[in-house]
């Protein structure tokens, strides 16, 4: 079968990430099209894991020089609620003086008090200053709070690859989490759910399984996904309770989550296992792109694999599966070059 030609091909594939990218080797390179052969190109790494986000209180000086060891993907330094209002100015130069010589390399966020607070502004300075990768809000109710961190960031000239990530604690916050994760200009990543405090604003008491919970999780995963933000499920309080997390987790990725919020270490590798790609799943993914390396209509949008008509949403699942995926290969191989 003849390939199509860049002319062809150029519409259809402009609107992805990968431009003309359609294969992955093992080796983490991708095939792009050519009118005439194809060529082994680089793959791009857009796409940040987020499986695991560990959070360590900032008054815990043994809890932040362990972090450093943690194959988390993403550490949540807290200067909010596991901080005792006595204990707070001080934890947040221990911070300080942590990030400025802390050898971890996944993703840095640092939990503020909130702007409202006496300690908040401090925070935010801090966070600003300590070249982490995101500040996290501690409580997102209204647009007006993103909108005030964003100004703020604007103002005190943070470079543009500081974000804001935003926690969604309360039912006003499920009831405005479309506008918060609209209102971000381009700052806002990710956001959190922050379920025990949720529970209890709520006056919830869901079972084992989260089943009353279901429908205030998903409302923020549609705001999350529908605003490109990642979305990240709230911690699991009983770290003894090993089969129980392990359900959870599973569960949260089956409904989407990129990850989850962890409370301990011996927490990350099941939340790592969980939220990684499956084999099946990046084996499907291989096979979408190659079947769109071959389509004769890749300028309508669509090919065939195993003998059913796939589409746009398709290829842009897949590319994101397998930039995951070459985007977990590289933690695990920084962590293993720095060990």
């Amino acid at each position: 079968m003849e390939l199509p030609n860049e002319r062809t091909a150029a519409p259809f594939l402009a609107a992805f990430d990968f431009i003309r990218i359609i294969a992955l080797p093992g080796d983490g390179s991708a095939v792009a099209i050519s009118g005439k052969a194809r060529e082994t190109v680089p793959m791009p790494s857009a796409v940040t894991p987020r499986r695991s986000l560990l959070l360590v209180p900032a008054s815990n000086a043994r809890a932040l020089e362990a972090s450093d060891r943690v194959a988390a993907d993403g550490i949540v330094y807290d200067l909010s609620e596991t901080v005792v209002p006595a204990e707070k100015p001080a934890a947040r130069e221990r911070l300080r003086d942590h990030l400025a010589k802390s050898s971890f390399r996944g993703e840095r966020i640092v939990r503020i008090n909130g702007l409202d607070s006496i300690w908040g502004t401090e925070d935010f300075l801090a966070a600003r200053g300590a070249d982490v990768d995101a500040i996290l809000l501690p409580r997102a109710e209204e647009p007006g709070v993103v909108r005030q961190i964003v100004t703020a960031l604007h103002e005190t000239d943070a470079p543009e690859s500081l974000k804001l990530w935003a926690m969604i604690v309360t039912p006003l916050g499920v009831a405005n989490a479309s506008a918060i994760a609209k209102e971000g200009s381009g700052r806002l990543s990710a956001l959190v759910v922050g379920v025990g405090t949720l529970k209890i604003a709520s006056g919830m008491r869901p079972d084992r399984d989260r089943t009353e919970l279901l429908p205030w999780l998903t409302t923020i995963l549609l705001a999350a996904k529908t605003h490109g933000l990642s979305a990240i499920d709230g911690h699991f309080p009983d770290i003894r309770d090993e089969d129980g997390f392990a359900r959870e987790c599973a569960s949260g990725q089956r409904l989407g989550f990129d990850g989850k919020l962890v409370v301990h270490p011996r927490q990350v590798e099941e939340a790592n296992g969980q939220f990684a790609p499956s084999e099946a799943s990046i084996d499907w993914a291989r096979k979408v792109v190659d079947a769109f390396s071959v389509s004769p209509d890749i300028e309508a949008g669509v090919a065939t694999l195993d003998g059913r008509t796939i589409d746009r949403i398709h290829l842009t699942e897949a590319d994101r599966i397998l930039k995951l995926n070459h985007a977990i290969a590289g933690r695990q191989k920084t962590k293993a070059d720095n060990t």
